[in-house]
């Protein structure tokens, strides 16, 4: 006759083999779970702190004064901009996205042919000509205790001098009051510029956009206002390409996130109003250190 469990001698489960209770599961309510900004507003939808970066992003360079190359299957965008501190800037949000990223300055007003980017090559890896090099005259030597101003000129090491990185962005003083230009300088500007990458390939595929395909959130706005933007007595304004193409779509784009403004002088498009200028700094986030706080929307000396 088979065992019932009402039966004596049922093989019990001893208590210590049997796993902790369970908890039943709370469920949260979809307003509770709502993430908050620090100062108790709701964060906007399409602000920097809402939407993970990404390689779309770069379409609110392309949006201002930025320019896309293609070659093969790879392609790159590059933006000049007037100041070191916004290739401090730059360069930062761009790695953060996973690209390679170089930098150079140029000539104001040489748009056709760019100088050389600055990357410092080790003594070892120079190329050698096929022809050999002049003989030098022969200089006479002198003493220490010769050198003009008691200085003691050392020989360089046998490895030569290290290679600085290539990557480095300028001081973000070098060029004047926050880079606008020191008086008497002349006139300074950078090109920065991602490595060609078959990553940026869906950007290029997609650009220009179709009318009314054009979407700029709070990342790509912030990447413009980086590149080209700059408080005027009017608003706000975004630099934009000289060539116009992008104008109309670049203005239904703004007009629907709330930034609606006009296109000026520059050329430039002109955010104005309180409501608006405080809608642009919602959504490209806080200052980074390296920018001037009286040229980032939202700071107190803007």
């Amino acid at each position: 006759m088979p065992l019932i469990m009402a039966e004596p001698g049922w093989p019990l489960i001893p208590r210590e083999v049997l796993p902790a209770p369970v908890e039943p599961a709370r469920v949260r309510s979809r307003r509770a779970a709502t993430t908050t900004a620090p100062s108790g507003k709701q964060l906007s939808v399409f602000g920097v702190e809402a939407v993970d970066p990404s390689l779309a992003d770069l379409a609110g360079l392309l949006a201002g004064p930025g320019t896309l190359g293609r070659m093969g299957g790879t392609a790159r965008v590059a933006v000049r901009v007037d100041a070191a501190w916004r290739v401090h800037v730059l360069v930062e949000e761009l790695v953060s996205r996973g690209l390679v990223v170089n930098w150079h300055p140029v000539a104001e007003g040489s748009r056709d042919e760019p100088p050389a980017d600055l990357i410092a090559v080790p003594i070892d890896d120079e190329p050698v000509d096929d022809e050999p090099a002049p003989e030098e005259p022969a200089v006479e030597e002198l003493p220490v205790e010769e050198v003009a101003d008691d200085t003691v000129v050392e020989p360089e090491p046998a490895g030569g001098k290290p290679a600085e990185l290539a990557y480095e962005p300028p001081k973000a003083g070098q060029d004047g009051q926050d880079g606008q230009g020191g008086e008497g300088a002349p006139p300074v500007a950078f090109e920065v510029r991602t490595a060609y990458s078959s990553r940026l390939n869906g950007l290029a595929r997609g650009w220009p956009p179709p009318s009314g395909r054009l979407f700029l959130n709070g990342p790509r706005l912030r990447l413009w206002v980086a590149a080209a933007g700059s408080p005027r007595p009017q608003g706000y304004a975004l630099g934009l390409n000289p060539d116009g193409l992008l104008d109309k779509a670049i203005d239904d784009a703004l007009a629907r996130v709330g930034l609606a403004g006009t296109i000026q002088a520059g050329p430039a498009y002109v955010i104005a109003g309180r409501r608006r200028l405080a809608r642009l700094a919602e959504l490209i986030g806080e200052r980074p250190a390296a920018a001037p706080a009286r040229l980032w929307p939202g700071s107190a000396a803007a």
